[in-house]
């Protein structure tokens, strides 16, 4: 399965967050919205980093309270994987895995095109696991 189907799927809706939003206010909507991460974007649209639950954790770990005062460009990760919705399953679950990282954006021709987590992968392929399954036992009792 392709990322592409995922995203047809689940569909293309993108959470996104100022460079200048605080940590407290990007932690809210992370809660709010009931996501594990946003993508951080420039006024122009661009992608400028991508902040988790676990950037949100480790600033206030490391600064307390204070740090949800600080702007989430502080504590974002500026290097940022990007998926292909081209991809597969299986390559994505690699990567994400070999680089412990939890969601990926999806960028098509340059521009956002959604986001995957680690969460949607799994459910993906089990669903093709378990279909592949079904249809082996369909087969083994056809005989």
């Amino acid at each position: 399965m392709l990322v592409s189907q995922i995203l047809k799927d689940k569909g293309d809706m993108v959470f996104t967050a100022s460079p200048s939003d605080t940590v407290g206010a990007v932690a809210a909507l992370l809660h709010s919205r009931r996501v594990g991460a946003m993508i951080v974007v420039t006024e122009d649209g661009a992608v400028a980093g991508i902040v988790s639950e676990r950037d949100v954790v480790s600033m206030v770990a490391s600064e307390g309270s204070g740090g949800l005062n600080r702007p989430v460009s502080v504590c974002m990760t500026s290097d940022v994987i990007f998926a292909d919705p081209r991809e597969s399953v299986d390559e994505l679950l690699t990567r994400m895995t070999d680089r412990r990282i939890r969601h990926l954006p999806v960028l098509k021709d340059g521009r956002l095109a959604g986001i995957v987590s680690i969460g949607d992968l799994v459910k993906h392929k089990i669903s093709e696991v378990t279909a592949e399954a079904d249809g082996l036992r369909a087969y083994i009792s056809a005989g």
